[in-house]
């Protein structure tokens, strides 16, 4: 008969919580998780919700010419460009 799996702790669960397991090169590794605001990643949230001088005070020109006035300033086109990242 097999064995019952026990609960985990509250410290295992908060561990669990704070990384994810992932595979490189046919390994387990673990890594901690993406910061998440209202289930969008930081940068993603922050370009859907900033003005243009938010914008501009963060030197983020490029996102600023993509936005029309009074327009929310994220494009699909243009978030990973905005933050240097590739996808």
């Amino acid at each position: 008969m097999a064995k019952p799996k026990r609960k985990l702790t509250a410290a295992q669960k908060r561990e669990k919580a704070q990384f994810m397991t992932i595979f490189i090169n046919g390994k387990q590794k673990r890594v901690r998780r993406p910061v998440l605001i209202d289930g969008l990643h930081s940068d993603e949230f922050y370009l859907r919700n900033a003005d243009s001088i938010a914008l501009h005070q963060d030197g983020l020109w490029e996102c600023i010419a993509e936005a029309e006035p009074g327009d929310i300033a994220f494009t699909d086109a243009n978030d990973a460009d905005c933050f240097g990242h590739s996808g």
